[in-house]
């Protein structure tokens, strides 16, 4: 019957694994303490690298959904519970292992993939995360910049036939007052003519008029001419005495 203490030891390296982005493991048999300890002390940044008992991780491993793993827990084990940048402590396992002959990468899982030796050495030849996104912002960038461009050029042909459009436009305006003008003209003309018409109409009528007079002056009787005054005749014979 497993104890308390290794019931306890289970969970939390079931916690570990399952907190983890991916797990390095390797065999540090004939490493010391100290190259342990700056081993551990360099990968602190982006994983916690601890030694395990194979028979504790085999029991974590299939509490978590990962029993694969179990075909890597032969011999001493140290894993790396990665929870940052796995090509980045990809690459500072391996440059460890180059510095320190006695640890030796035995695989790792990543993606729910077992990975092997070799592997989970190429994890480290690959560009590093903070690389990747400096490269996928780069190529935004440029698509971006692609993209404003091929706007501005979009955007300059509108405004460039918008004022072809503008310029054809004044003409037919011009136009329509030109023929306008003659209209206007014309009206003025007429204006005027009829302006002078009436005060001819007016004189006819007073001209007519005039003879009306006239002839009513003839109408009128003559006036008696008066006598000329002589002297008076002589008296008559009978009072002649």
């Amino acid at each position: 019957m497993p104890n308390a203490e290794k019931i306890a030891k289970v969970a939390a390296l079931k916690e570990r694994i399952q907190d983890s982005e991916a797990l390095l493991l390797t065999e540090y048999r004939g490493l010391s303490v100290h190259d342990a300890t700056e081993l551990r002390r360099a990968l602190s940044e982006q994983a916690r690298f601890a030694i395990v008992k194979n028979t504790l991780m085999v029991r974590a491993a299939a509490d978590a959904g990962v029993a694969e793993l179990e075909v890597l827990l032969d011999g001493p084990t140290a894993v790396a519970f990665v929870q940052g940048d796995v090509v980045a402590t990809a690459k500072k396992v391996v440059d460890a292992a180059k510095k320190f002959p006695a640890l030796v990468i035995k695989g790792g899982y990543l993606d729910g993939k077992v990975l092997s030796a070799a592997e989970a050495q190429s994890l480290a030849t690959l560009e590093s995360r903070e690389v990747m996104l400096s490269k996928v912002a780069g190529m935004l960038k440029a698509e971006m910049t692609r993209a404003a461009s091929m706007l501005q050029a979009i955007q300059g042909r509108f405004l460039g036939v918008l004022e072809a459009y503008k310029e054809k436009l004044p003409g037919e305006v011009t136009d329509e007052p030109a023929e306008a003008e003659p209209a206007a003209e014309a009206e003025s003309a007429a204006g005027a003519e009829t302006a002078e018409a009436e005060p001819a109409a007016e004189a006819e009528p007073a001209a007519e008029a005039e003879p009306a007079g006239d002839t009513t002056t003839d109408d009128e009787p003559d006036q008696p001419q008066a006598e000329p005054e002589g002297e008076p005749e002589g008296e008559p014979e009978g009072e002649k005495e």
